[in-house]
């Protein structure tokens, strides 16, 4: 009897649900990225992102987001771009990822926040306050995805998060059939540069994961870190077909091509060294860096690829913006 009622119940609440279009909340259990378990109600409905913010108009989370970092407003362009087009879209700023703005935060109510583990100190204090908080940090291409099928469940995306992989995997996909027939002995050593000339990708992350799906040999792999700091005189010994520098860098080639103690460097000597764009690679758009990391590491085997073409589809069908639009507001 007990039984029966309780499920007249739920069928009621079901049909006022259907009816009304209200989605009912349903505990969703979770491991972030501290391996901490995480129990909230979805759809998250009033969220802080502090991080990953490009995830915002691929997932269309634009009402069930009320606050993010500084940082999408200084260097996030596809960010830019939407509140240049509809400013009622801006968010508060709560402070940045190493520097969050409690009472910004308190004033927000938020659900849960998502940062990155970058400052444990931070996540614990927020924590300390009662708030729930999401922490990433993916350190492959396996975990990224891992990270938007759990953004798929917090908002209520499955479906959208499971068609915007498939497309990042058809641009994948190109570029393993285009590089599949290079010999080992052909494939050419790649070297990814971050804020500093020395500070390296190594081993671990994401980068390390698109120099190998481009055909690509990181001869810092061998250090099993995220990045690492080596010596001028380390990189004329690995000695790199191909440099790439990261994106939101103070310094771009011209810097290694006047650099007297960087001119032996074949990479260099060469002039095969290339300033990425500067677009975050926990973003459906790292699809798009390996793509532009291909083509510059095997321009023969890409001669018939339109680049911007290609870009310009794949904005169009993850953050429904133009690729040419979106452009303006690059750093450069």
């Amino acid at each position: 009897m007990v039984c029966r009622a309780f499920c007249k119940i739920l069928s009621l609440l079901i049909l006022v649900s259907f009816l009304t279009g209200v989605v009912l909340a349903t505990p969703y259990s979770f491991i972030d990225k501290r391996g901490e378990s995480i129990i909230i109600d979805v759809p998250v409905k009033r969220a802080i992102i502090v991080i990953s913010y490009e995830l915002i108009p691929a997932l269309n989370l634009w009402n069930q987001v009320v606050g993010v970092s500084v940082w999408a407003e200084k260097n996030c362009d596809i960010y830019k771009a939407f509140i240049k087009l509809n400013p009622d879209l801006k968010k508060p700023t709560v402070g940045a990822g190493i520097n969050l703005n409690i009472e910004a935060i308190l004033k927000l109510k938020p659900d849960l926040i998502i940062t990155w583990t970058y400052v444990p100190q931070v996540v614990d204090y927020l924590e300390s306050k009662g708030f729930k908080v999401f922490t990433i940090h993916p350190d492959n291409l396996a975990e990224f995805y891992q990270v938007l099928r759990i953004y798929g469940k917090l908002f209520g995306k499955e479906k959208r998060v499971e068609e915007i992989i498939k497309k990042m995997e058809k641009i994948f996909n190109l570029i393993k059939r285009r590089i599949h027939g290079i010999p080992p002995e052909k494939r050419k050593k790649i070297l990814h540069l971050g804020g500093k000339p020395t500070m390296v990708s190594a081993g671990i992350g994401i980068t390390n994961d698109l120099i190998n799906l481009v055909g690509g040999i990181n001869p810092a792999a061998t250090i099993k870190e995220r990045y690492a700091e080596v010596s001028v005189e380390r990189i004329l010994i690995w000695d790199p077909d191909v440099i790439f520098i990261w994106g939101n860098a103070g310094y771009n080639e011209n810097w290694l091509f006047e650099n007297l103690q960087w001119r032996h460097i074949r990479a260099v000597k060469n002039r095969q060294v290339y300033k990425l764009p500067d677009w975050s690679t926990w973003s459906p758009r790292v699809a798009l860096v390996a793509l532009y990391m291909a083509m510059k590491t095997y321009p023969e085997y890409f001669k018939d690829i339109d680049f911007e073409k290609i870009a310009d589809d794949f904005y169009r069908k993850i953050f429904s913006i133009s690729y040419y639009y979106v452009k303006k507001y690059e750093k450069y």
